[in-house]
């Protein structure tokens, strides 16, 4: 079972398969695994010390930072990805640290969750995915419903207070208008904002 693995120049850790959304776009539904990382799909929930030991198969210099982000939400399993966190911090002291998310973490967690990555977590990238809340629920069919559009803007500008970087993306499945108008709320939001294109 693939707990980490190389992509670029960065190493990701796979910590879960649960998520609360079943995205138009998600790479899950085409492929079994990213590059070279073999499958996702994991046999089970992993322990915190067999995705430490599976980062520390990997040389230090071959990589630039670690990424939560495999395939599931990482944080449907926060207090694991905390653990986590600390582990990596203490072992590969400066090594950044990002979290890839779709930004319903408070949502999945019943409370506010942006202060417990002070500390441990540098860039938090949040999946906008579409500019108003109906279009969301069309494209990421969350189970939370149309409030989770909103939750999740409420999650990146409160991460802010606590994370060095925190950036939207969106991609490119929605037409040039939409991405337009996630372009002006993200300015708005004093967040930038990444396009990527559909793998």
């Amino acid at each position: 079972m693939t707990l980490a693995y190389k992509f670029g120049n960065s190493l990701y850790l796979n910590i879960t398969n649960k998520c609360c959304c079943a995205c138009e776009f998600c790479i899950r539904l085409d492929h079994d695994g990213v590059g070279d990382s073999g499958s996702l799909w994991l046999e089970r929930e992993p322990s915190a010390r067999e995705v430490l030991d599976a980062a520390s198969a990997y040389a230090p210099g071959d990589y630039t930072e670690f990424v939560f982000c495999g395939y599931g939400e990482p944080t449907e399993r926060l207090e694991l990805m905390l653990e986590v966190c600390r582990g990596l911090r203490k072992t590969y002291p400066g090594t950044p640290i990002r979290l890839n998310t779709n930004g319903l973490a408070d949502l999945i967690n019943h409370r506010e969750t942006a202060p417990l990555l002070a500390g441990l977590v540098d860039t938090v990238s949040v999946s906008l995915n579409a500019p108003d809340a109906r279009r969301y629920q069309e494209i990421v069919h969350s189970a939370f419903g149309e409030e989770s559009f909103s939750a999740m803007l409420s999650y990146a500008k409160a991460c802010t207070d606590y994370v060095p970087k925190v950036k939207f993306s969106v991609v490119d499945i929605i037409t040039p208008e939409e991405i337009g108008q996630c372009r002006l709320l993200t300015q708005q939001l004093e967040i930038p904002l990444r396009v990527r294109q559909k793998s």
